[in-house]
């Protein structure tokens, strides 16, 4: 019994050290831009601990020198609990691995769970069938079972199932992706935060948070402002007299579109800037400038500045504003108009 205590003790000595060393390999690790030994030391650290002490545990039985029986069983419980020990963390390095794998291919704001959460699924899944095979159950009857029981919960659970294969399927088109700026026909938009097994996360303008099912994409318009390129026309309406020359106007909005194009933070500096007359109003005529920007949420700022310096440099050149006004005619009575006649003669 002492001697078995002593193993013990050791093996939870060693643990403790494990977990020390482990601790600052993993905070060595974060400070690479290599995200692999992260993840290989985030592997050590979950297996030092439980496999240190599952070996003190066998030790510490052999030591004792219990009956073969009794060892035997010793023996398949603490494989059970290694194969779920080393299922959580594989789990857990696959999870971090898909998570890596997307965030190469999809940029800094990429932050989609579904894979990562399948992959968890999915190992630890097959780690329990292995750990229920190596205590000696048998899986074929329980594989089985779940297929029936499994057609039970598909039935039960159908808008969930839906949501998580429409979120499946919306990843793998790419119809959208985080970072990109939606709008759907129902009114929601912003940009895309995380795609989850359910729903999906976008943040507004406003800095909210709207979480909508995955199933809505499927049976809704939706409009991607960065697809297929990030950059977007910008369509600024706005409107001048009839008096004045329209030649020289557009001279001078294409004049302020270039230096709002080139001091503007989000501005295409080589864009062109195409002015089009499109409409006569009541008193106005009506034109549109097109501009660019390089995403959908600088557009703003790109046309307050323009507005600005359009305003200013009108005043400037004399060119009144388009102020609202009618024209009134009045017709006189024509016995009136006769003694008027009369009154000039």
């Amino acid at each position: 019994m002492i001697a078995a205590a002593i193993v013990l003790a050791v093996a939870l000595a060693i643990a403790v050290v494990l977990r020390l060393l482990t601790g600052r390999l993993a905070k060595r690790a974060d400070g690479t831009r290599w995200a692999w030994d992260d993840m290989a030391a985030r592997l050590v650290k979950d297996l030092a601990v439980p496999v240190s002490v599952i070996l003190g545990l066998w030790t510490a039985a052999k030591v004792l020198d219990l009956p073969r029986g009794t060892l035997d069983v010793i023996a398949n419980v603490l494989t059970a609990v290694t194969i779920f020990v080393v299922s959580v963390a594989l789990a857990r390095l696959i999870a971090s691995s898909v998570s890596s794998f997307a965030l190469a291919k999809q940029g800094v704001a990429a932050n989609v769970t579904i894979f990562a959460n399948i992959a968890k699924v999915v190992v630890i899944g097959v780690g329990l069938l292995v750990m229920l095979q190596s205590l000696g159950v048998s899986i074929s009857p329980l594989l089985g079972a779940l297929g029936v029981g499994g057609l039970a919960v598909a039935l039960a659970l159908q808008d969930t199932l839906a949501n998580l294969f429409a979120g499946v399927h919306v990843l793998a088109s790419k119809t959208i992706e985080p970072g990109d700026y939606i709008k759907l026909a129902t009114g929601q938009e912003g940009y895309v935060v995380d795609i989850n097994w359910r729903n999906t996360s976008i943040r507004t303008l406003s800095d909210n948070i709207e979480v909508i099912p995955n199933q809505r994409f499927s049976d809704t318009i939706l409009t991607n402002f960065h697809r297929p390129a990030q950059d977007m026309s910008i369509l600024v309406y706005a409107k001048v007299a009839y008096e004045v020359d329209l030649d020289r106007v557009e001279e001078l909005l294409v004049e302020v579109g270039q230096d709002v194009m080139k001091d503007v933070q989000g501005g295409v500096e080589d864009a062109s800037v195409l002015v089009r007359f499109d409409d006569f109003n009541d008193a106005t005529v009506g034109f549109h400038v097109i501009l660019r920007s390089t995403e959908f949420g600088d557009q703003f700022l790109i046309k307050h500045e323009f507005l600005k310096r359009l305003h200013r440099t009108l005043r400037e050149e004399g060119i009144a504003p388009p102020y609202w006004h009618h024209r009134v005619v009045v017709d006189a009575p024509e016995n009136e108009l006769a003694r008027k006649d009369e009154l000039a003669l």
